[in-house]
């Protein structure tokens, strides 16, 4: 963790939506892993908790499961806490592994959308309205202030199931322009995707380095950037036309067409499928090479690294964020940070619900959250001027730093309450930090215009999940579909977009599709009143922003 004037904000960017969880049993689980039923005469309760591992814990610290933190929290906390380790990238299948043996804890953390909806439909999961009710604190009051959560938690029987927390808003999505290479160009900001193309063009033909060297590229379209891309086009499969559901298959044609464009001219590096993690389009921006960069980012980490990198090698590089282009479909906002996040739910086969809903309203208590994030004031960290958390430099950087997903029902509040966000990250006496936080500022300013459309439903962790059986289906159906797009954009004249769109849509036929569809048009027909959307994240900026 770097250390220096910085407030990590408490939530992280949303993870996408991981594969099913498949296998489970759906009778009530026995919790087996070690949490029993509270001792006669004792106050405090004995359960069992997730915790994400990432192998990030330093060695002289211990393991995730016991370390200084987990121990400050078995003292601090209400209850006696046993830690159940869980692979960050491989959730699922522990997950799976634990239900099936009767060993799932108490309480369950877990980003994705999909393993929860499994836990749910298999009746796995406790619901928790009258567990709040009766005996929660903490977590009832910020139900009552913020009444997103109970939304965000409430399940289609209409009880509460997830617990969670709030983030600040952020957009996680850019577009960065070289702006010194436009002005060298004598080159308008584009603000259509014919203009996009034109600009990344000229990027690519006409040397805006000034090197004189064929080494340019205009645009990336790898990884990240390609999902920035299909925002642009509103190519998100499932998207809302006239108040109901369709598949949008005139944004598929539209964001393949455009990609097949810049194939066939050579503005984009042409090996752009084996950049799986995108890298190779990172290194051709910080390096000076990329004209057009589309980003999933924390805006503080990108400032700080890729920007300042960039600055290294090209000193005069000047880069700044720009709207979305117009496509066919439209033009859109970018994907915000989810700011009612629901992290966690109860094993239905608790032995002791009192204890958990308390270890709940510990961990919810900002108090809780600063700890596990910064360290003990006066040890860790500092106070600043505006009451916010500062870490200190000197040999305690080591004890923290590793327990984030510890913080997964922390909510950001300092920020709620117009201050300490991620705008605290940056040390504006710091030349390049002021260049970075007037970056976000600007940000925001392009990218909270509310009068644009969400380019989605909804943020991705609270869109609704299909069917286990029709899910993996369509999965696999989505992914042959996605090799045929690929197939036009980079098969010249020999096969079109338009052969790509006739093989899609049989494929589509015979692969559940329509069945997929009218499952989600039935949804949302009967849930857009009641279900977490687009609307509801605006709603949150509105008022964040103070619009």
């Amino acid at each position: 963790m770097a250390i220096g004037r910085k407030w990590l904000i408490m939530g992280v960017t949303a993870c996408m939506t991981g594969a099913l969880l498949a296998g489970c049993s759906a009778k009530d689980n026995n919790n087996a892993a070690g949490a029993g039923e509270q001792n006669s005469g004792e106050a405090r309760g004995n359960i069992t908790s997730s915790l994400y591992d990432r192998g990030s814990v330093p060695a002289a610290e211990g393991t995730m499961e016991d370390n200084r933190w987990t121990k400050w929290l078995n003292e601090n906390g209400p209850a006696n806490v046993k830690f159940v380790p869980i692979p960050r990238w491989e959730s699922t299948e522990k997950f799976n592994t634990l239900f099936a043996s009767g060993k799932a804890p108490d309480l369950l953390f877990e980003y994705a959308a999909g393993p929860k909806d499994t836990w749910y439909q298999q009746k796995q999961l406790m619901p928790l309205d009258d567990l709040i009710n009766e005996h929660s604190t903490e977590y009832k009051a910020l139900l009552e202030k913020y009444p997103y959560l109970k939304k965000a938690g409430t399940l289609s029987d209409g009880q509460l199931y997830y617990v969670g927390r709030l983030n600040e808003v952020t957009p996680i999505r850019a577009i960065f322009v070289r702006k010194d290479w436009l002005e060298k160009l004598n080159l308008e900001v584009p603000t259509t995707t014919e203009e996009m193309f034109e600009v990344a063009k000229a990027f690519t033909k006409l040397d805006p380095d000034g090197n004189g060297k064929d080494d340019t590229y205009g645009m990336a379209i790898s990884h990240q950037s390609a999902i920035t891309v299909d925002q642009i086009f509103q190519n998100m499969g499932f998207v809302v036309r006239n108040g109901e559901v369709v598949r949008a298959w005139d944004s598929a044609v539209a964001a393949a067409e455009f990609r097949k464009s810049l194939y066939d001219e050579g503005i984009i590096d042409r090996d752009y499928l084996n950049d799986k993690n995108g890298e190779k389009a990172k290194q051709d921006f910080v390096t000076g090479k990329l004209g057009i960069y589309p980003v999933l980012l924390k805006w503080e980490q990108f400032m700080k690294n890729e920007y300042v990198t960039l600055k290294q090698n090209v000193p005069d590089a000047e880069i700044i964020p720009i709207a979305y282009p117009e496509s066919p479909a439209g033009s859109f906002n970018p994907t915000f940070q989810n700011p009612v996040q629901m992290t966690a739910a109860v094993n239905r086969g608790t032995k002791d619900p009192k204890a958990v809903m308390d270890y709940i309203d510990f961990l919810a208590k900002p108090s809780t959250g600063t700890a596990l994030q910064f360290g003990l004031e006066g040890v860790h960290h500092e106070l600043d001027t505006a009451g916010c958390p500062v870490l200190t430099e000197g040999d305690k950087k080591g004890e923290v730093g590793y327990m984030t997903d510890a913080t997964m029902l922390s909510s950001s509040m300092l920020v709620l309450e117009g201050k300490c966000g991620t705008a605290n990250m940056f040390n504006p006496e710091i030349p390049i930090e002021k260049e970075g936080l007037d970056m976000f500022e600007l940000g925001k300013d392009i990218y909270f215009d509310l009068n644009r459309p969400y380019a989605e439903i909804t943020h991705s962790e609270h869109m609704p999940q299909l069917p286990n059986e029709l899910s993996i289906t369509l999965g696999e159906t989505n992914k042959t579909i996605g090799e045929l797009w690929v197939k036009a954009i980079v098969s010249g004249s020999s096969y079109s977009v338009a052969q790509a769109l006739e093989e899609a849509q049989k494929v589509w036929e015979k692969g559940r599709g329509p069945e997929a569809e009218e499952w989600m048009k039935n949804w949302y027909a009967e849930n857009q009143d009641t279900a977490f959307l687009a609307k509801d994240i605006y709603d949150f900026v509105k008022q964040q922003e103070g619009l």
